[in-house]
């Protein structure tokens, strides 16, 4: 893509936000010389998930879930090209473990950021709005610039989500986004809770617990969920990641994806079962370790958060626990929430408002081709539409499938070879 000046260009359209998706939409469009692009993100480099560079983390998926390889396997933008340049693609075949490190993911994003030209980091969007006049967008920033595009697309991604009964909370609590900047500060406390109960949870609790002999605090657990679930990883399950079962989960009635959507989240939020099976052997050391003595340390489940309140320097937390109908409170001075991200509309769209598709429980109605807009082909969203796409919309994988549908969209016609059907199952009767 060639970029103007941006006071001489429309350009096709306009990214705002720079998370993986929409990095890979950029990757993906750099060649497509019909296509003129420009994606605006407010950091001053690329960042994801910075907070949670536990060592040894890794993804749960594969490095074919890469910006590209499932859209374009002849990339320069490739993982695999990247561990080339690296002179690491020998030690990573070694490995024989094609799970790439968190880190790691961060490091290769960041190298595909650096070769692009489309990209402008530091730049606020401000507000949005549309002239009917000359069917244009216009995406005004912080600094008085003014992008303007026939299309946009939305990769703002999800926020750290709080639970109602902590905002507002006084003290030093933090969400899992922050722990290892504050994992210090953790360390001198004479009680942790985490309440969560992801991969991020567990992650946190096996860090802490390996080192909780070393500074004598107490550890605490707590979930909502009837039990610690392991993130489903079965081929046949894999297989709902499709455009097959895109399909047939947009056919269903909305009230009934709506149900599915709180059903299916230990397809995709669940805890790698490796992590689940080292906590068991974890504690089971320790135990052994501890001489009779017992760990200070306990797994709680079935336990939703109602309230807490600050006072003494720690927290008294009141949990219901939902089996037995049962009210309880732990005290702790230190407090991490894995609780998990949750999308929010953007406020600068709020001046285009009138012309984007909301669906009855008034979140985004995302058409099969990742539009919200009442034309059906003006602004795109990535990784917001569980509720219309399913377990496909946060998965890595699917994110160059998703950005080959919105460049055939923005194109007119197919760059890329968009799968029609790859499951052997049939969803649907």
């Amino acid at each position: 893509m060639t970029a103007l000046p941006e006071s001489a260009t429309t350009y096709d359209f306009v990214g705002i936000g720079l998370g993986p998706f929409n990095l890979g939409l950029a990757c993906l469009t750099e060649p497509i010389d019909e296509l003129d692009g420009v994606f605006l993100e407010s950091k001053p480099d690329f960042e994801w998930h910075a907070g949670m560079f536990l060592d040894g983390a890794h993804l749960q998926t594969p490095f074919m879930s890469d910006l590209v390889t499932l859209a374009d396997p002849t990339s320069p933008y490739s993982f695999l090209n990247y561990l080339k340049e690296k002179g690491r693609l020998y030690p990573f075949y070694i490995r024989e473990n094609f799970y790439p490190l968190r880190i790691e993911y961060d490091d290769y994003c960041r190298w595909a950021a650096g070769k692009l030209s489309s990209i402008r980091f530091g730049t606020t969007v401000t507000e949005v709005t549309y002239d009917e006049a000359t069917e244009l967008y216009a995406v005004h920033t912080a600094a008085g610039e003014t992008y303007r595009a026939r299309h946009l697309v939305l990769g703002t991604g999800t926020v750290p989500f709080v639970p109602e009964a902590c905002r507002g909370l006084e003290g030093d609590l933090f969400h899992n986004a922050q722990y290892v900047h504050r994992k210090a500060e953790l360390l001198g406390k004479e009680s942790i809770t985490i309440v969560g109960s992801g991969q991020s949870a567990a992650e946190i609790y096996h860090e802490l617990l390996s080192e909780i002999d070393v500074h004598g605090y107490r550890l605490d657990w707590v979930t909502r969920s009837p039990r610690f679930f392991p993130l489903e990883y079965t081929k046949l399950t894999l297989e709902m990641t499709s455009p097959d079962y895109i399909d047939y989960f947009r056919a269903l009635p909305e009230e009934t994806r709506y149900r599915l959507e709180k059903q299916q989240k230990g397809l995709f939020k669940g805890i790698n079962s490796d992590l689940i099976d080292a906590i068991f052997d974890l504690l089971y050391q320790k135990n052994v370790e501890s001489r009779g003595r017992g760990v200070p340390t306990r797994l709680l489940t079935n336990s939703s958060l109602t309230s807490a309140r600050y006072e003494d320097g720690g927290y008294t937390l009141g949990f219901h626990q939902d089996e037995q109908d049962k009210d309880f409170e732990i005290r702790t001075e230190g407090l991490v929430l894995a609780t998990g991200y949750h999308y929010e509309p953007p406020a600068f769209l709020d001046p285009i408002r009138d012309r984007l598709r909301f669906d009855g429980h008034g979140r985004f109605d995302v058409t099969r081709d990742y539009a919200i807009d009442v034309t059906g082909r003006g602004v795109f969203l990535q990784n917001a539409g569980v509720h219309t796409h399913s377990i496909t919309s946060p998965d890595l994988g699917m994110g160059p499938y998703r950005n080959s549908c919105i460049i055939r969209e923005l194109l007119g016609t197919e760059y890329y070879p968009v799968e029609k059907s790859i499951a052997f199952q049939e969803f649907a009767v």
